[in-house]
């Protein structure tokens, strides 16, 4: 009897060892489409989360900062919990005994960090790019790059496991819905500009860069003045005095300043994002052979804790620099104004949690599905769009042929979405 006990309590103890492995390592195509779905909601609230904040004039290297703390934060959680269950094996080492081994796996080590650099590079232009183009343009095209370059990239790296023949309509969806993103924002770009035309001040360009405080209606008839609620400069979302309010709250100020710059610097931004999952892919799979015979490949828990300690530790030293020496005519700060900065702070902490799941959870279900297929986690868009709308008012009141153009560009990633999933296939 007490055999049979031990036998039957020994049965459910490897059962249950065998879920719990599974459940976190995930093997499966269906635990890696729920780990991508995950993510695409985390990483496209991230940044709608730092966008609030810099909308309402908290400086963005406060922000940054306060981000990137809890973005280490989240993937040190990931590699000393899940990094650390199961059993530790010569084949399957867990996070600690790797963290010890760097003097045989650095060249994975390497290609972690070099991930993270670049996405530390990208993140931070896209900080930028969303006060000159938006929230929503800015990651239909910094999204759209990723997926066309890093989505080709990591096809080839992982063997061609993904079925090329679904896969890459789905990089096709993201062309067209890019093409699509440009088009909207030169739409509501046009929308806002006919807007502003009905102000004046010292500017022949209708709002003017020095002192939008000062703009006043020069035709009544064409401004809603109910606009102003009690005499106070509080206006409907999508109005001309709206876009007055944004410019006087924001951190950085835009009006004025070529749109072309921040194109630019979204497209900079892209380029640096398209890098990090080829990376990483490297760091975990070392299809370039660079590890010596018999050394284990890097765990996606140990290279993801690589990945954020080098993308964290660039972000505090640039955005530490940008401090004292701002870029695009930023306000000046110091380290004890950062300190100080409480406002918003909880907002910036929650974003780089966010930020730091989503992509543990992306390279979670990159490494048992593709990482081809786990770009799908691109199209945060749809996500961002949505806040975009709901927090910031974005595309309100604008015009039929924008309202289009956005609807098309969301039905792309839906498609894209659902494409690139579709295609997930099995490591071997």
């Amino acid at each position: 009897m007490d055999q049979d006990c031990w036998s039957i309590s020994k049965f459910i103890e490897v059962s249950a060892e065998r879920v719990f492995l599974k459940m976190y390592l995930v093997e499966s195509k269906a635990g890696a489409i729920v780990c991508m779905l995950f993510s695409l909601l985390f990483l496209g609230t991230w940044p709608a989360l730092l966008t609030l904040l810099e909308r309402r004039g908290r400086l963005p290297q406060h922000t940054y900062l306060d981000y990137t703390i809890t973005n280490l934060v989240a993937a040190t959680l990931i590699a000393f919990t899940v990094g650390e269950i199961g059993t530790n094996s010569m084949k399957q080492p867990n996070f600690l005994t790797q963290l010890s081994q760097v003097q045989d796996n650095w060249p994975s080590v390497l290609f972690a960090i070099a991930g993270g650099v670049v996405l530390s590079l990208g993140n931070l232009s896209t900080q930028y790019a969303w006060a000159f183009v938006g929230l929503s343009v800015t990651e239909v095209i910094t999204a759209s790059i990723t997926v066309v370059i890093g989505t080709t990239l990591n096809y080839y790296l992982d063997d061609k496991i993904n079925k090329a023949e679904i896969l890459f309509p789905g990089v096709g969806c993201f062309l067209i819905a890019v093409c699509l993103g440009s088009a909207v924002h030169a739409s509501n770009a046009a929308d806002n500009k006919e807007k502003l035309e009905y102000f004046s001040n010292d500017s022949n360009n209708g709002v003017g860069t020095k002192d939008v405080t000062g703009s006043k209606p020069t035709n009544t008839n064409k401004v809603d003045m109910n606009d102003l609620e009690n005499g106070e400069e509080k206006a409907k979302a999508g109005t001309a005095l709206f876009l007055i309010e944004v410019e006087n709250r924001r951190a950085m100020k835009v009006f004025g300043k070529s749109t072309y710059i921040g194109l630019a610097i979204t497209f900079f931004g892209g380029a640096c994002l398209s890098l990090f999952s080829p990376a990483f892919n490297l760091s975990t799979n070392d299809q370039w052979h660079t590890l010596k015979d018999g050394v284990p490949h890097l765990s996606v828990y140990a290279a993801f804790f690589y990945f954020s300690v080098s993308s964290s530790l660039l972000a505090m030293i640039l955005n530490f620099t940008f401090l004292y020496r701002p870029v695009l005519n930023a306000p000046k700060s110091s380290l004890m104004c950062y300190v100080n900065d409480w406002d918003g702070r909880g907002w910036a902490f929650l974003a780089g949690l966010l930020s730091g799941f989503g992509n543990g959870l992306q390279f979670m279900g990159g490494q048992a599905a593709g990482y081809a297929a786990a770009d799908a986690v691109q199209a945060l868009p749809l996500v961002s769009t949505f806040w975009g709308v709901l927090l910031f008012g974005e595309y309100r009141r604008s015009s039929g042929r924008t309202y289009t153009l956005l609807a098309g560009m969301l039905i792309m990633f839906i498609a894209a979405v659902a494409i690139l999933m579709a295609s997930a296939g099995k490591r071997k």
